[in-house]
């Protein structure tokens, strides 16, 4: 398994234009954060968890070539705006996208992009297999993905695990039922927004205290918000076997 963060951020604690804090000014690269989504190969399986606003820089920045499908966690639009970028799959590939998701999750997409499912399409809009999954493993070309429901405040969110690897974002509640569904992982990712209380994301120590409690060999953490602090200065105080993620990191699983 392949796998690729290309995005880590968030549009929570977003900069204004001129922020001079030390994050914003940094020349680190890890402290250069498009909106969370990643990329997982398995074999000749290829998926996207979550499309946000950055996702054509995301394919081009990391040459990506091949889409297989896409994966939703829930409806925030910092999650889902950027799905029309899809159709240049569509055309190389010569097929609809398999896009999976929640109920709820499909059916805020349809209201938001109702030119893709239109009776009467334009030319050219992306083309889109909408596909309807709930809280019980389901497969994509033979490599099953078992969802994790958590909670992000009230909102039901979906993490997802594939073999050893375990991926939530946007959540601050996970249930003892989806604790053991992780347990046993050998990579798992997990959201750490800023350093002080947010009523729907874990903050860094709650992060950290989650991470313990799941007992991954590796743990990295995403959704940051620029107030979370610079990259390495924040790493340096993780305990042993915890990091934070940075776009373009890239990590593999037998």
């Amino acid at each position: 398994m392949k796998i690729t963060f290309l995005g880590t951020g968030t549009s929570q604690g977003v900069p204004v234009i001129g922020c001079d804090c030390e994050v914003c000014k940094s020349l680190d690269f890890r402290n250069k954060r498009l909106r969370t989504s990643i990329y997982i190969q398995v074999g000749e399986l290829h998926v996207v968890i979550d499309t946000g606003p950055d996702f054509r820089a995301q394919m081009l920045q990391n040459s990506i070539k091949k889409l297989d499908a896409v994966l939703f966690t829930h409806e925030h639009k910092d999650h889902t705006a950027g799905l029309d970028d899809i159709r240049p799959f569509n055309f190389m590939q010569k097929k609809d996208m398999p896009v999976f998701g929640r109920n709820q999750v499909l059916e805020q997409i349809k209201r938001e992009f109702s030119y893709i499912f239109a009776s009467q399409k334009y030319p050219g809009v992306p083309q889109v297999e909408p596909v309807e999954i709930e809280e019980k493993p389901f497969t994509i070309q033979g490599v099953q993905f078992t969802p994790l429901p958590v909670l992000h405040y009230k909102l039901p969110v979906l993490g997802f695990r594939i073999g050893d690897f375990s991926y939530i974002t946007d959540a601050n509640y996970i249930p003892e039922e989806t604790i053991e569904l992780i347990r046993g992982s050998e990579i798992v990712v997990l959201n750490a927004l800023q350093k002080t209380a947010h009523i729907s994301h874990f903050t860094l120590d709650e992060a950290v205290d989650m991470a313990q409690t799941l007992g991954a060999k590796k743990t990295y953490f995403t959704h940051i918000s620029h107030k979370l602090g610079r990259h390495e200065e924040v790493e340096e105080s993780l305990p042993e076997g915890i990091f934070l993620a940075y776009d373009g990191l890239k990590l593999d699983l037998p």
